[in-house]
């Protein structure tokens, strides 16, 4: 039998191995081939819990919590980020991308020719969509088999997925250093801002750190995170990415020394937000610029106030209700100024914010007219007896001046003129929810702040009043949808021209000193006891609101709207634009040449006259109260004076302390008496008529 020659031998070894080769590597491929088809849509790794965060009306990050599992883990899609960093990623991790199918031959081959020819791994075959498997499941890719499954499921993605759906995985996932995961997560961690617009040295860092998060923190080897930089933008520019220009200035470019703080802006409007939905990212109709300078303004403005004052903003356009701004406490995490609670919401006594409204009321039912005369006296109606704050009158004034000066017996003459119900019932109109003592029906203290409402309630109110007299229906979140579909006519409150009279006449009320006036109306209001101070004022498409006291209700000496809440009203609005827009115009219907006072309502029709309709009654004492413990620090050797006041009754006036005469005169309408010692004392005040009133004191 012939025997075959040496040489035929080995070719049919030589055939038969390579057979065999090719035999397994189709068993291979069949095995792949059944793997990936036994792999549905479902039966891919599920989706990893994200942090839940909530970014303004531009997606710009306000605030976000950790995962359950302590990580920082933010969604982003190839239209969240800088398209330079997309490209640089591609070009060095991935250039056949969009052209492979989860596994890049070519890559392999490359990989496996340059390991041969240096005698150890220079470069790696993963694809883009492999190291995407890779961060799904969580699991190292060293041995065979592990990278076997690794194929299994990047062919996987690529067959269930497309392009887009597998990049934003891996921009969500890849990790970053520490807890950080993510391209939008590390962006704010490392820079501070969000990744849409980077630079090309903070592209290619962000490239460089998910190949080795730990070995390269910029925070802890910031020589390692610079080398991995250069690497890529050398990268990047061979690729022509950039120029030789952009990479020498990007390599000059410093590394981030220290991680930066997750972003809190609006942290009251973010909480209850994430409370309302479960959604995972949300977006609010807030501005982060604005919120940011005026988080810094109120801060900074309370710091003057004292330790444990407060204030709150609001900033809203009143053509689309949107909120821009919120802040709800002068910081936080200040114990002092309970910042904890968001005192935009929080029920107050509003002072004479309300007063505006009740002119409006005035105007739009031919009650007074802007230039009618009023009586700025002392008076009861319908058995209130109101006094203006600084406890004297003006005697007989035009309308327009009562309210400029927020006097307020005017106001409540007006308020009875017009009724309490009514009054009530346009609040509600206009979006309001007054709060009223429980058991109580509303009455004339209203005029002044005798109940309940919110900083919240008053921007919406104010926000009615500069856009003509409808309701503007304040909304918070991009879901609400467009604020021009909740402005039916039918939510109308004030008629158009009534509206327009109001804010002319606020653009009159002179503005604190130093501050810039022009083109804001505005009131001002200070609650009973120092309790609360506001001032809320609106240009032709901003209305702001502002609130200014403790949040646990403790009077402050000295707080008032005019001084304390109103410079920061005026700094607010420099802050949230630099030019303002005009007020609202006229009417079309509006004939300011025919805009005389009709001789009917030449005087206010009110029940107060300057003819004397009441008669006069005799004089009250009404402070202190009858009755009443005054702490004077007499017991303790001080040497302090007891301040009586008065009203009503007629001069000249004759005052008794403990039935001895001590003071007397047509001017006397108050006592500043220096007792002798703690205890009992009884004042007794005598006027021109002889009526007489008396109280009884403690006095300590």
């Amino acid at each position: 039998m012939r025997q075959a020659k040496p040489g035929r031998r080995v070719r049919r070894l030589a055939i038969g191995l390579c057979c065999a080769g090719l035999l397994g590597l189709a068993a291979l491929a069949a095995a792949l081939v059944v793997q990936v088809a036994t792999l549905d849509r479902e039966g891919l790794p599920g989706a990893v819990e994200m942090s839940r965060s909530v970014s303004d009306r531009n997606g710009r990050l306000l605030r976000a919590f950790q995962t359950a599992d302590d990580r920082w883990r933010m969604p982003a899609s190839p239209e969240d980020v800088d398209p330079l960093y997309l490209s640089l990623l591609l070009a060095y991790e991935d250039r056949r991308f969009n052209d492979h199918h989860g596994v890049d031959p070519l890559a392999i081959l490359r990989a496996a020719a340059q390991s041969l020819a240096n005698g150890r791994i220079v470069s790696g075959a993963s694809t883009l969509t492999m190291q995407t498997a890779r961060l799904l499941t969580e699991t190292p890719t060293r041995t065979p088999v592990s990278k076997w499954r690794q194929i299994v499921l990047a062919l996987a993605l690529e067959r269930h997925l497309d392009k887009r759906e597998i990049l934003s995985l891996y921009l969500a996932r890849a990790p970053f250093g520490g807890n950080i995961e993510g391209v939008r997560a590390a962006s704010h961690a490392w820079f501070g801002k969000e990744p849409a617009r980077l630079t090309p040295a903070q592209a290619a860092l962000l490239v460089a750190l998910p190949q080795s998060p730990e070995a390269r923190r910029p925070d802890r080897f910031p020589d390692a995170a610079r080398a991995a930089r250069d690497r890529v933008l050398a990268a990047a520019q061979a690729a022509g990415l950039l120029s030789h220009e952009d990479v020498v200035a990007a390599q000059k470019e410093a590394i981030p020394r220290t991680r930066r703080p997750v972003p809190m802006l609006a942290p009251h409007a973010t909480r209850q937000a994430l409370a309302r939905s479960e959604a995972a990212d949300q977006r609010l109709t807030i501005d982060a610029d604005v919120q940011a300078r005026l988080e810094a303004l109120v801060a900074e403005r309370a710091g003057r106030l004292g330790s444990h004052v407060s204030a709150a903003v609001i900033v809203a356009d009143h053509g689309s209700g949107e909120i821009l701004a919120r802040v709800g406490s002068a910081g936080l995490l200040s114990q002092a100024r309970r910042g904890h609670v968001d005192m935009t919401g929080a029920i107050r006594s509003p002072g004479s914010t309300l007063k505006p409204l009740i002119y409006g009321l005035a105007f739009e039912q031919g009650v007074a007219h802007p230039d009618s005369l009023i009586e700025d006296r002392p008076t009861t109606v319908a058995g209130y007896s109101p006094t203006n704050f600084d406890l004297s009158f003006q005697g007989t004034i035009r309308v327009r001046e009562a309210l400029t000066a927020s006097l307020n017996v005017p106001a409540v003459a007006l308020l009875d003129a017009v009724g309490v119900a009514r009054f009530v019932s346009r609040l509600k109109r206009a979006g309001t929810s007054p709060r009223f003592p429980t058991g109580e029906a509303p009455g004339l203290a209203a005029a002044l702040g005798g109940f309940g409402i919110s900083l919240r309630d008053l921007v919406a109110l104010y926000a009615g009043i500069a856009r003509g007299g409808v309701a503007v229906p304040l909304r918070e979140s991009l879901a609400e949808g467009s604020g021009e579909a909740l402005l039916p006519e039918g939510r109308r409150f004030l008629s158009e021209t009534a509206a327009w009279r109001i804010a002319d006449i606020l653009s009159e009320v002179p503005p604190p000193d130093t501050a810039n006036g022009a083109g804001i109306a505005y009131k001002t209001g200070t609650s009973y006891g120092y309790r609360d101070a506001w001032a809320i004022g609106f240009d032709g498409r901003h209305t702001i609101g502002v609130w200014v006291g403790r949040a646990d209700g403790t009077p402050v000496p000295g707080l008032t709207g005019y001084k304390s809440a109103a410079p920061l009203l005026f700094d607010a609005f420099q802050r949230v634009a630099a030019r303002r827009t005009p007020l609202p115009r006229p009417p079309r219907d509006f004939d300011p040449v025919a805009d005389a006072v009709p001789a009917p309502m030449r005087y206010a029709r009110t029940v107060v006259r300057p003819d004397g309709l009441h008669a006069r009654r005799g004089p009250e004492i009404f402070f202190p109260p009858d009755g009443a413990t005054v702490d004077l620090g007499l017991g303790e050797g001080r040497d302090a004076a007891l301040v009586v006041k008065l009203r009503r009754g007629r001069a000249p006036f004759l005052w008794l302390a403990n039935g001895a005469p001590v003071a007397s005169g047509p001017f006397a309408t108050s006592l500043v008496w220096q007792p002798d010692g703690p205890g009992a004392s009884t004042i007794s005040v005598i006027d021109a008529d002889g009526n007489s009133a008396r109280v009884t004191l403690d006095l300590r």
